[in-house]
């Protein structure tokens, strides 16, 4: 990582885990084999597992359990590294650890805690996070995905779409409506066996990320004990609301590392193509390009981790997390899309993993809650 300023406000200990994140993902996952891996959709086993035995997993977990109990400034800029490196592998860690693991934190009994958070963090167990469906995108409360009871279990029934890494995951935290006609008050997550009878997951073919793709996944009456609901019945819209910040967060955090990724291969390409005498760098068009971009990824990245310290001061930054998730992920699609620019034909290759960041970085504006929805969480946290 080049960018200037890049330590300022960190910590000694955050510096390290910098510093030894990309030592260590050099090794497991060495760029050389990032496209080849890209291009035969192969899941980054070797380097999510180095994650795990390092401890990287159970960052933002109890102790109790095997985690380090880290700050969500420890995340950030954990994220950052890990997408500096590789965008999908950030993702890839990010659906397990945070989106199914928090889940399983804040909401699972203390047995079903003891279960699945010590193998999460030791990279045995992985988890999977199954809201969208084919016909609810960002309307959440509009789910169709039933669980019925029956008995002391429950019976699912119902279909998810663009679910990221379901089909890597043992278990998967499923949104279901156990009350049909109640919206988001009928909302009830349950951790789902992701290899019970009744479950059939079918990989899609996306634009970009296809490393950790997303698949459909199918319920048919997936029968799931009572014990293993996350949080009350019908508390699942409240349970979901409380990740938002944290996703959010990791989002931006995962957009400013691949800007930096963008900016640094781009930089070393312009200094060394010579075009009429002169390596491209030198010329103002592309000057002024590297300046814009060096722009947004300093301004996303200030807006994150400035998120980042407001969440570990108990804050509640709503609108402040829906600013830095649009900043940074429509930041990072045009930074690729300049990045591609400078590189010309040589970006636009597949040889070149300038083309996979511009892939990739285009469904930062979507996942997580698309570049729309967070400006009506903005205007509405402004009163409008």
């Amino acid at each position: 990582m080049k960018n200037p300023g890049i330590d300022y406000g960190l910590s000694v200990e955050q510096k390290m885990i910098r510093e030894s994140v990309l030592a260590l993902l050099e090794k497991a996952m060495p760029r050389e084999k990032i496209l080849e891996m890209d291009e035969a959709r192969q899941f980054p086993v070797d380097a999510y597992g180095a994650l795990a035995q390092a401890g990287w997993l159970g960052l933002p977990h109890e102790r109790e359990y095997g985690g380090t109990e880290g700050s969500c400034k420890d995340l950030a800029v954990f994220v950052e590294t890990a997408s500096y490196h590789n965008a999908q592998l950030a993702s890839a860690y990010l659906t397990s650890a945070i989106y199914g693991g928090m889940q399983v934190k804040y909401g699972a009994s203390p047995a079903l805690k003891a279960e699945i958070l010590p193998k999460l963090i030791a990279g045995t167990l992985r988890l999977a996070l199954c809201i969208t469906e084919p016909e609810t995108g960002s309307d959440v409360a509009s789910i169709k995905t039933r669980a019925v009871q029956d008995g002391d279990d429950y019976l699912i029934s119902g279909q998810k779409v663009y679910i990221t890494c379901a089909h890597m995951a043992d278990h998967l935290v499923v949104a279901t409506k156990t009350r049909p006609d109640a919206r988001h008050k009928g909302i009830t997550l349950f951790l789902v066996d992701a290899h019970a009878p009744g479950v059939a997951i079918r990989p899609l073919k996306g634009l970009g990320r296809r490393m950790i793709h997303t698949n459909e996944v199918f319920f048919d009456e997936v029968r799931v004990s009572s014990a293993r609901m996350l949080g009350e019945l019908n508390g699942g819209w409240r349970a979901l609301m409380r990740g938002l910040n944290l996703e959010r967060l990791c989002l931006s955090a995962a957009a400013c590392g691949n800007m930096m990724r963008i900016i640094d291969d781009a930089r070393e390409f312009a200094t060394q193509r010579a075009q009429f005498g002169n390596p491209i760098s030198s010329y103002q068009a592309i000057a002024h390009k590297f300046a814009d971009m060096q722009i947004m990824a300093t301004s996303a990245r200030v807006m994150t981790l400035h998120v980042a310290e407001m969440l570990d001061a108990g804050e509640t930054p709503t609108m402040e997390t829906a600013i830095a998730k649009v900043q940074a992920t429509e930041s990072n699609s045009r930074c690729a899309d300049m990045g591609l620019q400078i590189m010309g034909g040589a970006g636009y290759m597949m040889e070149h993993p300038m083309q996979m960041y511009f892939r990739d970085a285009r469904v930062g504006t979507i996942g997580g809650g698309t570049s729309e929805i967070m400006r009506s969480v903005i205007a509405k946290q402004m009163g409008l």
